[in-house]
């Protein structure tokens, strides 16, 4: 590959996005496309945004983060939150930096609400504190929504049958969810391969994180944890418990190794459906069916 860079003033784009279903190629693409257009890898990961969690989420090397800066890897311990208004946030934040410093942004993941609150400026309805929020959970429909209406939250528009969009209603004081036009200077591309070369990717991924150790992470990490938090759920953690902690599982029995490779691997290509599912409707997408074909069109349009 060339060595030559794009500076990004040569460019009306000022922002690359590369989206898909996981195992697609993204990650791979990204690297290719920072190095030639001198850009920086902002990861859309729901996942990796937890310390520790490496293997399972697939995280970029320590050896590719080296050559190639990543961005919301590694922002969180395993013990706190993260949704999407704080992704927005700190990508938004990101994405300012590396163009102060007159480098190209790319967006990477499959995490489809992360990248849309970004790409379509969404504005979030606040959340009230665990304490306030167990309150209204205790609280019958009724007078859920005597209150909303007490407190002159508008309530049109809400199915008030659904006792959790009414709570929702009464957390945002009123206040309605609000998305704006993409973003100008935006320029999206997605990796959809055949359905038989995603399963086989999706197969070959798993077999290389066990091959690396992803069942002594997920026994330190249990270990340390538990499997109650919120990352131990995740695809390629939560399989694990059948096998590793037999008696704690609500499954009926144990789980041998193969079983559990088996169960990841379908939980993945379930998570791969819905990613799908969410990203097609985004019409501004160009679609391809290779990293290759994605990088030429790069190429080309750049």
């Amino acid at each position: 590959m060339s060595e030559k860079h794009y500076p990004l003033q040569t460019t009306h784009y000022k922002l690359f996005v590369i989206v898909g279903p996981t195992a697609s190629g993204k990650s791979a693409l990204a690297m290719r496309v920072a190095k030639e257009f001198d850009g920086e890898i902002i990861s859309a990961d729901s996942w990796q945004v937890y310390k520790g969690f490496d293997i399972g989420t697939s995280k970029p090397s320590k050896t590719d983060q080296k050559r190639i800066k990543h961005h919301l890897i590694d922002v969180v311990e395993a013990s706190e939150g993260f949704n999407a208004p704080k992704f927005k946030e700190l990508a938004e934040k990101a994405i300012a930096d590396i163009q102060n410093r007159g480098k190209l942004p790319i967006i990477v993941g499959g995490t489809g609400l992360y990248i849309d609150s970004v790409l379509f400026d969404y504005g979030f309805l606040p959340n009230l504190g665990s304490a306030e929020r167990a309150k209204l959970d205790a609280t019958g429909l009724g007078e859920l929504i005597e209150l909303a209406e007490s407190s002159g939250v508008d309530l049109s528009g809400i199915d008030t049958r659904n006792k959790r969009r009414v709570i929702r209603a009464i957390e945002a004081g009123g206040q309605k969810p609000t998305k704006s036009e993409l973003k100008p200077g935006v320029l999206i591309v997605g990796l959809k391969p055949d359905t038989q070369e995603l399963r086989k990717n999706i197969q070959a991924r798993t077999k290389r994180m066990i091959a690396t150790g992803l069942e002594q992470e997920v026994r330190a990490l249990s270990a340390k944890y538990g499997w109650g938090i919120e990352p131990m759920k995740g695809i390629g953690y939560q399989q694990w418990r059948p096998y590793l902690s037999p008696m704690q599982s609500l499954s009926a029995t144990a789980r041998s190794l193969s079983e559990t490779e088996i169960k990841i691997v379908k939980s993945t290509r379930d998570l791969a459906k819905r990613q799908w599912t969410w990203l097609k409707r985004n019409p501004y997408i160009r679609w391809f069916k290779s990293a290759q074909a994605a990088y030429d069109f790069l190429t080309k349009t750049l």
